[in-house]
């Protein structure tokens, strides 16, 4: 598939009202030392259970003579937080998983993506990133939300990451294609990117989710499809092709979209990735998710596109109404699809406990 992000822990030096997750802020002590020992165990059994083959058809790139009818290039694998480069996350998770990340797909040019706020990078870490096969640094912290960094005040942060990633021989992925290589299959010039959720990016009407939602941020409305969107559930399911992604959770939960599910699609700690997507391949909801079109997700159980625009409304926190697709993706899966879901797996797992006996 194209992408796969991957939140490694939920360790985090901040506790950012914007965001999307509860569970990223700071650990201290015995806290500290659960997160970082549940995503040190879980990182070698997901990474086993990634497909062998990340790789996908660019379908913006149509070729007459290769397989398929166009360019396969090679997928990319995003590790993010949480922030992966605090101690004891980066050396106990972090670099492992970058060196097993090395190892199963040596030779296939997989890119490798980490996302950090950007506040905690230094020259030292960028080499040792780089190092272990990094293709991109991603610092995602560059807005009002994330303290100290409002307005001018995150200038003087962007000015040094941009010198410490030119001293490092990296470039921006921004800048126009005839400054940085234009083979999107290119991994040998490392690139960085600056970005946060300002109201001209894709994050920048907030998701309905976790702290955001509690403290009443989110500016969607029903018309804001963030399932028809990339780190949407938007061909989840289309792994062969361009625009597929799945989420994984630190503790190996899968969903088909970042901002997750009410009910994850199965674990990695216990089977594939691509045995969990094979088994929900043709499921009307999860069709629906993959198309971009979630509120077509319960036709077959009785829930009309009525039905389910009527169960996207809600009252925000702060007592206003509020109206989105993902409000109504949340009481569908709540009220209809969640045991479907758990008896889907119940039946991978089955299957998967009579292969392994019979070996």
């Amino acid at each position: 598939m194209e992408s796969i992000y991957y939140v490694l822990c939920w360790a985090c030096h901040r506790k950012c009202v914007h965001c999307y997750e509860p569970r990223f802020r700071p650990y201290i002590k015995d806290e500290l030392q659960g997160v970082v020992k549940e995503a040190k165990d879980a990182s070698p059994r997901i990474i086993a259970n990634l497909p062998d083959d990340l790789s996908y058809l660019d379908t913006s790139s149509p070729s007459e003579t290769l397989p398929g009818g166009f360019v396969r290039r090679a997928g990319r694998i995003i590790l993010a937080g949480g922030e992966v480069l605090l101690d004891p996350v980066r050396e106990e998770v972090l670099y492992p998983t970058l060196e097993a990340i090395q190892k199963k797909y040596e030779g296939q040019g997989v890119k490798v993506i980490v996302q950090t706020t950007g506040d905690r990078v230094t020259p030292e870490i960028i080499q040792e990133l780089l190092s272990r096969g990094v293709w991109q640094v991603s610092c995602a912290g560059m807005d009002d939300f994330h303290v100290g960094m409002q307005g001018d005040k995150r200038v003087p942060l962007i000015e040094r990451l941009r010198a410490m990633f030119h001293e490092a021989g990296m470039v921006d992925a921004a800048l126009p294609a005839d400054e940085h290589p234009t083979d999107p299959g290119d991994v040998s010039q490392p690139v960085y990117t600056l970005f946060g959720a300002t109201d001209d990016a894709w994050i920048g009407k907030i998701w309905p989710r976790g702290r955001a939602w509690e403290n009443s941020l989110s500016k969607a409305t029903i018309g804001d499809n963030f399932c028809n969107a990339w780190s949407g559930g938007l061909n989840f399911l289309n792994r062969g092709v361009s625009g597929s992604e799945v989420s994984i959770d630190p503790n190996g939960d899968v969903f088909p979209c970042c901002l997750k599910t009410k009910k994850a699609l199965g674990n990695l700690q216990e089977e594939r990735l691509d045995d969990i997507l094979d088994s929900l391949e043709g499921h009307p909801a999860m069709e629906a998710i993959s198309t971009g079109h979630p509120e077509r997700m319960g036709i077959t159980y009785g829930w009309d596109v009525e039905h389910f625009l009527e169960a996207s409304r809600t009252t925000r926190p702060d007592g206003e109404p509020y109206r989105n697709l993902c409000i109504g993706c949340d009481a569908f899966h709540e009220q209809v699809l969640a045991p479907i879901l758990a008896d889907i797996r119940e039946q991978r797992l089955a299957v998967l406990q009579e292969r392994e006996a019979a070996v």
